[in-house]
């Protein structure tokens, strides 16, 4: 018998300051999965799924106050662009002319500059297709915009499916050359929401090499091989054998990731499995499936106990990690890197799909593999 599709309804989670309202939107599947939206910085806000005795709880770290999502708390959930991570300086060389970006206190343009689409409200309107329900969303972003040249218009489609699947896919179009590299920057706690258990986890990621940085957290230059460093996540790899680390590139980071993997497989039309997240004391598992050709991993290394999140429990360092698809940090000033120029007559894509799964018990420590 096939299972009902999942359904969608919206609700007010509150107000901006200028008065406008915040829609929510809860999507829900027949076997228990829910994922909550947000039209400010289209926004996972909550996603829960069964544990391996079929208890729900969250696993997004997320603050339910709209000043802490104008604030500190910007970045949960949120697509970030019109560029996630860091281009250096703020300076955008394109087509023979630099632009000059809105940077942020580190003088470096992060996930497109101070006022990026985190903090946007984005237009929503409800998506039902076979097997799969969610929410569009639809951001104009000016010629100008914190920098940016051209006038973008950006779509970000969250869809849940009949098996607890959610897929997220980009896409945008320009008048004008520009950089584009969107990307969900939801922090994860398989243990639940404010557990802050993630050096319970474990971490497969594939990939062979890895982008070191320097003390600006900007890329130094060509990938390096992760073999025999802290960096290698060819196999289920227990974090906490990883955070604090007295390792240079950790040190630099604030004592965890804050890197990008260079994937293993290219980049092509069809999602492949990139990355593995798993919590053998519950038993729950996430699967991270991309078109994009590099992975930021970021251990919340800057969480300091000043935010709180909707469990009522603050969130201190480590409190969960971000798997972020992508393009390469900084890619405008490496050649080499997958370029993420867009051009008027070319239309920017992306799919990245989150899978969450129950291990009956201990997951199999089998290296990352097709399947």
């Amino acid at each position: 018998m096939a299972h009902p599709a999942p359904t969608v309804r919206r609700t007010d989670a509150g107000t901006l300051p200028d008065g406008r309202t915040v829609d929510r939107w809860t999507l829900e599947a027949p076997g228990g999965t829910t994922a909550e939206l947000l039209g400010l910085g289209a926004r996972l806000q909550a996603l829960r799924t069964p544990d391996r005795h079929g208890r729900t709880a969250g696993i997004v770290l997320a603050s339910d106050r709209i000043p802490d999502l104008l604030g500190e708390a910007a970045y949960l959930g949120a697509t970030v662009g019109r560029y996630g991570n860091r281009i250096a300086r703020g300076e955008l060389p394109l087509d023979g002319a630099v632009h000059r970006l809105a940077t942020q206190p580190a003088g470096h343009t992060l996930h497109g500059g101070p006022d990026g689409f985190a903090t946007r409200l984005w237009d929503a309107a409800p998506v039902h297709e076979a097997g799969r329900a969610g929410v569009r969303f639809r951001l104009h972003s000016p010629d100008g915009d914190q920098g940016f040249p051209g006038a973008l218009t950006a779509q970000v489609t969250y869809l849940l499916d009949t098996d607890g699947a959610l897929t997220i896919h980009y896409a945008a179009v320009t008048d004008a050359p520009t950089v584009v590299n969107l990307t969900n920057h939801a922090y994860f706690d398989l243990a639940g929401e404010g557990a802050g258990d993630l050096p319970g986890h474990r971490l497969t990621v594939d990939a062979d090499h890895y982008l070191p940085v320097d003390a600006g957290l900007i890329p130094l230059g060509p990938p390096a091989p992760v073999a025999g460093t802290p960096f290698d996540l060819t196999r289920p790899t227990p974090l906490a054998g990883r955070l604090g680390l007295d390792h240079p590139q950790l040190v630099i980071a604030g004592g965890g990731f804050d890197h990008n993997w260079v994937l293993r497989r290219p980049a092509g039309n069809e999602p492949r499995r990139v990355a593995v997240l798993s919590h053998p004391a519950s038993g729950r598992r996430l699967e991270v499936f991309t078109t994009e050709p590099g992975l930021q991993v970021y251990t919340g290394n800057h969480f300091d106990g000043t935010l709180t999140g909707r469990s009522g429990r603050p969130y201190g360092r480590h409190a969960g990690i971000a798997l972020e698809t992508q393009h390469h940090p900084d890619a405008p000033h490496r050649p080499a890197y997958p370029s993420t120029v867009l051009r008027p007559g070319e239309e920017y894509v992306s799919t990245t799909v989150y899978r969450c799964a129950a291990d009956a018990g201990e997951p199999l420590d089998d290296p990352m593999c097709e399947r």
